[in-house]
């Protein structure tokens, strides 16, 4: 970005070997606010007047530029330069020269694309695009060798999971024979009836169960649809069939919560259930290995305790992992990888779209559960600014009278310097003052230890505290009936897939529940939610609005990890290469110069 400075530079010492410079850059069409950090040496050079070009990031919000380097005088227009991240003590220009030098000294590099598709694209030499993108001559040349590599990136990716897919008919399911109707059986006996989505997944895993393939199937449902019984049931026909199963939860409450309601529905059934957790004594744990080991044990619900290299099955034939995204792909193959090869299912209470899901989970069968259990009522939400926090504070108190709880979300934990966000602590303070003489008032975050974390969810379970003020742990999959009220300070910090798994936290019952989204921003993101309570519409929006890098933590979980392709905003590039890596596979008998099995993905 070329311009004049317009105001002579401000020098900060921030501690040794690192310093913050702030000046005005007067573009031309803007005046743009700048900083730059360790090039304080420049300071007398940048005298008011000055023609300068800045390289680095633009930021919208705040009209500014946060600049990586500093040249003096204006680059010409037609040069085309790369930006590196950088590190203290190198600069973009000898990142330039390295890279350089390095290309100019490679040989060879692996080309992932097989020569049929080369000639139908007219796709030149990898390391041509390679080079063309650090050292480019031109701007469409530039494009052209990008979209090359992205293409590379998504057909192979697409290659892998098409191969699994087509192949799944060769993997080698366990034997087993049910009668149905011993399972209808079971169900009758529920409290509650299923839903037509609920009994068609059930329908969807018996038949799973039942075939000589393994099981490979995605259950996705909104907050609160009544997955876990899906799962539950599940458990009861792998049970049926003589072999173990294993329901691995992201969080030791979750995992507690899930153990305490499978004992209490088969309390009159002679199955052996026991809780594995990091908690347990060293004692305890070697008890129950030996149980596992021995086949002592029918149902293992745990966390990633499950699949420790302590832990030895005996038969395990089912393992379920809930909220499935938040589980690393290594760690859910490591049940494989131990040479246990059960059938799979996994739950996820944050849908992703559908068009992405057959695309990018490929290898899976999935199953939707969108009916909501009769009884159910929508969450009504609502935004409110901080100026009406009166009003706010007199919803939660007429929860309260009729005896409810609340739930009062803060984005951080601690006091930060650099942010005026609600903490925990202040939110704490603030709803003693209002409250404190009335209910009782407790704490829930992700610092505590698994001991805290756990009597402080069960005195809100008992409703002895009434108002839990917590950070996002209590996202996944804790239920508290009577909790009605979800209150979100400084909403626009969130996610909208953490908003709304934070807003199902409350309705899991037949009251009429409610959430407060406490904001002075009013976003998209916001309104989305005061609209809508359908997880599926939601997660459409998420995908436009955030594209796929941060989809639900699939980046996080490190599910898919691309270096130049982005899911949305090269969907086109995906369509085509899922297309093109079908047609490849149907072609060619020999494709072990394409295809290694990549175990994380099974």
């Amino acid at each position: 970005m070329d311009g004049i400075i317009e105001t002579t530079p401000t020098l900060f010492r921030l501690k040794r070997k690192l310093d913050l410079m702030r000046f005005k850059l007067n573009t031309g069409s803007n005046l743009m606010n700048v900083t730059i950090y360790n090039r304080g040496f420049l300071k007398n050079k940048l005298s008011v007047g000055s023609s300068v070009t800045l390289i680095g990031k633009y930021d919208k919000q705040h009209n500014g530029i946060i600049a990586s380097e500093i040249r003096f005088g204006s680059i010409s227009k037609e040069k085309i330069e790369p930006v590196y991240h950088l590190t203290y003590g190198i600069t973009n220009n000898q990142i330039s020269l390295y890279v350089k030098e390095a290309l100019e000294n490679c040989c060879e590099v692996k080309d992932y694309i097989p020569d049929i598709i080369k000639e139908k694209y007219l796709f030149n030499d990898k390391i041509n695009d390679i080079r063309n993108i650090h050292l480019p001559n031109n701007i469409n040349n530039l494009k052209k060798s990008i979209n090359r590599l992205k293409y590379e990136e998504l057909f192979t990716f697409m290659l892998k999971m098409n191969y699994l897919k087509t192949n799944k008919k060769n993997r080698i399911g366990l034997k087993r024979k049910v009668d149905f109707k011993l399972v209808d059986k079971f169900i009758k006996t529920l409290s509650f009836e299923l839903t037509p989505d609920q009994l068609k997944a059930v329908n969807d895993i018996y038949n799973d169960l039942m075939s000589e393939k393994r099981m490979n199937r995605l259950i996705q449902g909104d907050v609160g649809c009544g997955k876990t019984i899906v799962a539950i049931i599940s458990m009861y026909i792998n049970y049926l069939s003589g072999y173990q199963s294993a329901l691995m939860a992201p969080t030791e409450i979750l995992a507690e919560q899930h153990y305490q309601n499978i004992k209490t529905l088969f309390k009159d059934y002679d199955i052996s259930i026991a809780l594995l957790t990091g908690k347990l004594k060293v004692k305890e744990k070697k008890e129950l290995y030996k149980k596992i080991e021995s086949g002592e044990v029918d149902f293992i619900i745990g966390t990633h305790a499950l699949i420790s290299d302590s832990v030895k099955y005996n038969n395990l034939g089912l393992v379920i992992t809930d909220e499935q995204h938040r589980f690393g792909v290594n760690q859910r193959a490591n049940l494989k990888n131990k040479g246990i090869t059960p059938d799979i299912l996994y739950m996820s209470a944050t849908p992703i779209p559908r068009t992405y899901a057959l695309t990018l989970y490929g290898d899976m069968d999935i199953t939707n559960i969108k009916t909501s259990p009769s009884g159910k009522k929508e969450i009504i939400t609502t935004l409110k600014k901080e100026s009406e926090i009166k009003d706010v504070l007199e919803s939660m108190y007429k929860e309260l009278k009729e005896g409810h709880q609340v739930y009062a979300i803060a984005p951080l934990i601690e006091e930060s310097d650099k942010s005026d966000l609600k903490n925990v602590y202040e939110l704490e303070e603030n709803m003693n003052k209002a409250f404190g003489k009335l209910y009782n008032i407790g704490i829930l975050h992700g610092k505590m230890t698994d001991i805290e974390k756990e009597e402080v969810m069960n005195k809100f379970k008992n409703n002895e505290i009434q108002i839990l003020i917590s950070t996002t742990v209590v996202e996944v999959g804790v239920d508290v009936k009577n909790a009605t009220m979800m209150v979100i300070f400084d909403a626009f910090r969130f996610g909208l897939s953490a908003l709304h798994q934070l807003r199902g936290r409350v309705g899991r019952n037949n009251l009429q529940s409610y959430c407060i989204l406490i904001s002075n921003r009013e976003t998209k993101r916001l309104d989305i939610l005061t609209h809508t309570n359908d997880g599926f519409k939601i997660s459409e929006e998420d995908f436009t609005l955030r594209g796929s890098g941060d989809l639900f933590g699939l980046r996080q979980s490190g599910d898919m990890k691309f270096r130049l392709a982005d899911i949305k905003k090269d969907f086109n590039i995906l369509l085509k290469a899922k297309e093109d890596s079908l047609i490849f596979l149907g072609k060619k008998e020999n494709i072990d110069d394409y295809i290694k099995e990549d175990e994380n993905i099974d």
